[in-house]
């Protein structure tokens, strides 16, 4: 019997119906608080994203965001002197984001459209830097995303993304069935990678890989993280931070990469 493989409409769909991240504050959706909020609590969860996107390097650059979701990193990226553009595939997230500008008086353009078509969206521009994260892992073809990028950039370009990480804690505990969802939960698409693979996809599309690490367990119980209440789960409440930190960089949700054209 043959698959059917879930559809970019229904990704399209499924974040139209829960932008990520929406719910990280429990203020007016669309105001000052809730933006501010949303950013202390995803960047508290997930502390390795400001060193990884360097915000502050992109002053007076040309920044091209693949999946901006809500807008967190753009507004940082924005905040840090960017010349920012956004793609993002969900019209209810892009909305907030949009506004999310508004509210802090920042600059930036946004576009609504597919990673897998970004070449025709910015045909013929180039971007110093472009960035995607948790995102292309919800693209049926992370290979078609790749070609496009790599349409878009120059010898000089940096590329860095993030997808979910095959060889993870996470991934194991979803096999075994002893995971917790978090937001991905129930997505059609969902992919995980190896660095094997990343590097094969990499090389196809005429990129070098020149960084590629894991980071990132969340260790909250996630009834309670619901309620923002940031209470461990027992086995990571008692493990020590370097223990935990080991772990991390061994068992990470996110495989994080950097990458150059290949000159």
């Amino acid at each position: 019997m043959t698959q059917i493989k879930p559809s970019l409409e229904e990704v399209q769909n499924f974040w139209n119906a829960r932008p990520c991240n929406l719910k990280h504050s429990n203020a007016p959706i669309g105001t000052k608080q809730y933006f501010d909020e949303v950013e202390e609590r995803k960047y508290f969860v997930e502390p390795h994203i400001p060193a990884f996107a360097n915000f502050n390097q992109w002053r007076g650059k040309r920044v091209l965001e693949v999946g901006c979701g809500i807008g967190t990193d753009a507004t940082n990226f924005a905040r840090n002197g960017a010349i920012y553009t956004g793609v993002e595939l969900s019209s209810e997230s892009l909305k907030l984001a949009k506004q999310r500008f508004e509210v802090f008086g920042l600059t930036g353009r946004f576009i609504e459209g597919n990673a897998e078509e970004i070449d025709e969206l910015l045909k013929g521009e180039t971007f110093d830097l472009i960035y995607s994260f948790g995102v292309l892992h919800h693209t049926p073809s992370l290979n078609n995303a790749l070609k496009g990028i790599r349409s878009l950039m120059d010898s000089n370009s940096l590329f860095k993304m993030m997808v979910y990480a095959e060889n993870s804690w996470k991934s194991a505990m979803i096999a075994a069935g002893l995971d917790q969802p978090e937001a991905q939960y129930g997505c059609p698409i969902a992919n995980t990678y190896t660095s094997v693979e990343i590097h094969n996809l990499l090389s196809n599309s005429d990129l070098e890989c020149i960084e590629i690490y894991q980071a990132h367990i969340f260790p909250y119980k996630v009834e309670e993280y619901k309620k923002y209440k940031y209470t461990k789960e027992d086995w990571f409440d008692h493990m020590p931070p370097s223990v935990f930190n080991a772990l991390e960089n061994k068992l990470g949700w996110h495989l994080l990469i950097s990458a150059k054209a290949y000159r």
